[in-house]
């Protein structure tokens, strides 16, 4: 049997972080810091334990568990896009007797705070899943991958209806133990995602976590045909990314007390900083991992450093921020027209290494828009897609192969 040692990737001196505080709260789950793994990119998290402490982030979120052993779609499962890519992996999994015997109980073992993701062919499955898990201690909290397609009503993906993702979360809320807080992951392929939110908080969700990929497709131009076996996949990278911010963004004006997960292309500090100041609580990092398994770890640095550049001793303040009033302008009187108030300093451009050095005597800022009380990124490069367009992108999360309809 062959064992894996940690890798420790060669680097410049380390410099010391800067004070924040990043602790941070999804409903009554408190964090030491925001950033997650994101669901289906690093298995149960045997994989990237070699490359990062994975103690270090505030969670580990693991493949979604259905309740039984699912062998995925075939092959090809993933395509390259511009700035993205597709995955429909279908789901792959060893169930949950497999998972809390050997998955669950190793993340246990090893430290780290366990965010267990389940997904389900209907409602009952939910609550099964709910009611297995109900017990264990290692679970810090559920995300439910409501992404996927209910086999009750013609494959209908629950996320795209407000009745049926309250039924899940309500099946889930009703199984699990009290104290666990419930995450419900919402498709962005809705016309109304505040409704969709809106139903599963009544529902009893504690937490919102946006987005799950969206729904495309890749046609090989050789063949002449689709170049995913299951036709339709998740798309994910940067390209997603606007839409992971404004998703984040209308939901959080709308129920701003609400705590937030923001998944969706995220790859640097700054990436993660766009998402925070549009309402997240806290931050999934997905398929970087593929390029970059140190990945999470390197963000939450490169997002510390930045809100410290940025005059914030807390990055609970930092949450939200983006939704301040805008300074009014005043007229221009005897002395001609006053200028705004100059913003704190920014970092110069996202290519700043992590380990450089920055300058926080700037004042600081002290509102707070956070939903809780208490309250530069790396010149890590992805590699080039080959057609000009520029990087290969992340994915976030193995859920979306199941948005196609098919099971």
């Amino acid at each position: 049997m062959t064992r894996l040692t940690r890798v420790v990737p060669a680097t410049r001196a380390q410099v010391p972080l800067p004070d924040v505080d990043m602790t941070t709260w999804l409903g009554s789950l408190t964090l030491p810091n925001p950033l997650m793994t994101a669901s289906g990119c690093a298995g149960y998290g045997r994989e990237l334990d070699p490359f990062l402490d994975l103690t270090a982030l505030g969670a580990v979120v693991t493949k979604s568990i259905m309740m039984r052993p699912r062998a995925g779609r075939a092959t090809p499962r993933m395509a390259e896009t511009p700035s993205g890519m597709l995955n429909s992996i279908g789901l792959q999994g060893s169930g949950i007797d497999a998972f809390l015997e050997r998955d669950l109980s190793w993340l246990e073992k090893r430290g780290a705070r366990a965010v267990v993701s389940i997904a389900g062919n209907d409602v009952e499955d939910f609550a099964r899943l709910a009611q297995r898990l109900r017990h264990s201690s290692a679970v810090k909290a559920l995300e439910v991958n409501i992404s996927c397609p209910n086999v009750a009503n013609r494959g209908l993906v629950f996320a795209c209806d407000p009745t049926a993702s309250a039924e899940v979360i309500g099946s889930v809320r009703s199984n699990s133990a009290p104290g666990v807080p419930i995450i419900a992951k919402l498709s962005p392929d809705v016309t109304d995602l505040v409704e969709i939110a809106a139903a599963c908080v009544e529902a009893g969700a504690d937490a919102l976590c946006l987005i799950n990929t969206l729904l495309g497709m890749v046609i090989d131009t050789d063949t002449m045909r689709p170049h995913l076996a299951g036709v339709t996949g998740g798309l994910s990278g940067p390209a997603i990314r606007p839409i992971a911010v404004r998703a984040v963004w209308q939901v959080h004006a709308a129920m701003p007390d609400v705590p937030i997960v923001g998944v969706g292309g995220v790859r640097t500090g700054l990436d993660a900083l766009e998402l925070v100041l549009a309402g997240a609580s806290a931050v999934q990092v997905g398929t970087v991992v593929f390029n970059d398994p140190a990945a999470p770890l390197r963000v939450l640095h490169e997002l510390q450093r930045a809100l410290a550049d940025r005059g914030f001793d807390r990055f609970a303040d930092a949450v939200g921020h983006a939704h301040r009033p805008a300074p009014t302008r005043p007229s221009a009187g005897p002395a001609g027209p006053s200028s705004e108030p100059t913003a704190p300093r920014a970092a110069d451009d996202e290519s700043v290494p992590d380990e450089a050095t920055h300058d926080s005597s700037h004042d600081r800022i002290g509102s707070h828009h956070g939903s809780h009380p208490g309250g530069e990124d790396s010149d890590i490069r992805l590699p080039d897609a080959g057609d000009g367009s520029g990087p290969v992108a992340e994915r976030d999360g193995d859920e979306a192969e199941a948005t196609s309809g098919s099971v």
